[in-house]
């Protein structure tokens, strides 16, 4: 029996084999990379390796074994279908007998084009008849750090998020409550929607970040439209930019501000709040 990781190298899967070898031991843990030179690290602290590509079906034949949990991180390959892909993973999950297959997904109800894929996902989950668990993460905190010397700059934040909140948490937040449910018990057949504590928009995210900058930085909101021209305007592929437009949308809307307190009661901790991510990525900046 192993825990099986797919997308282990990925900005998640690394903080989920790391957070797995705090609470197993190493050769029960099994990283799904592309190459052996991607999962090199993880193989020097004694994890297994296994190579394999959610786009290649025949590279997961016999990859996983009866009684493996697994988890399956969504691959982040928008131009491609994603369900397609995630089902490669399935069918070998169910043809091995694994014990459990937990996927990440997407919280909330709203159908923006990042969600719709997930939504697809659960549904060739749920009727594979394999015990699961899905793990509805919202916005990692993280996404909305980059770029903030451009932010700081300028002196502004331009967003089509209107008044919205978005309940983010950091990625090491996501991955520990993968943790929980991989290495703990009575998970099977449950949906979690995993948010960080407390809400906020982006208003408030720019005055935190003008208090720890000592500079004003002010939140212009313009329509979705404009934010695709803007987008595109700076050289981002249309698809990508209506994609991102799309989640903009649902912020506005409110479909990412909900609070269940499922992660925090996953990892036994409260989340990350938006403040300390803001003061990581200036401290690495």
């Amino acid at each position: 029996m192993s825990i099986v990781v797919t997308g282990a190298t990925g900005n998640l899967g690394r903080f989920v084999v790391q957070g797995l070898l705090e609470k197993a031991p190493a050769d029960e843990i099994t990283a799904v990379v592309r190459s052996k030179e991607k999962g090199a690290d993880f193989e020097a602290r004694g994890v297994r390796i296994a190579i394999a590509d959610y786009n290649a079906p025949g590279t997961f034949d016999g990859l996983f074994s009866a009684g493996d949990k697994v988890l399956l991180i969504s691959s982040s390959e928008m131009d491609r279908d994603r369900v397609a892909q995630h089902k490669v993973v399935i069918d070998a999950a169910r043809a091995s007998g694994v014990a459990l297959l937990a996927c990440t997904s997407a919280t909330g109800t709203h159908d923006a084009p990042l969600a719709a894929a997930h939504r697809g996902t659960e549904k060739v989950l749920v009727e594979s008849g394999l015990p699961y668990v899905l793990l509805r993460n919202n916005w990692y905190s993280e996404m909305f750090v980059d770029g903030l010397e451009r932010v700081i700059e300028r002196g502004v934040i331009v967003r089509a998020a209107g008044e919205g909140r978005i309940a983010s948490a950091t990625r090491a937040d996501f991955a520990a409550g993968a943790v929980a449910v991989l290495t703990g018990e009575g998970h099977e057949n449950k949906t979690y929607e995993l948010s960080g504590d407390h809400a906020w928009n982006f208003a408030e995210f720019a005055a935190e970040l003008g208090r720890q900058t000592g500079k004003e930085i002010v939140y212009t909101p313009v329509g979705v439209e404009a934010y695709i021209d803007l987008m595109t305007g700076a050289g981002m592929p249309g698809l990508y930019a209506e994609i991102l437009a799309g989640a903009e949308a649902s912020f506005a809307k409110g479909e990412l501000a909900g609070t269940s307190g499922d992660l925090s009661r996953l990892i036994g901790r409260p989340t990350t709040p938006i403040a300390d991510t803001i003061t990581a990525a200036l401290q690495q900046s």
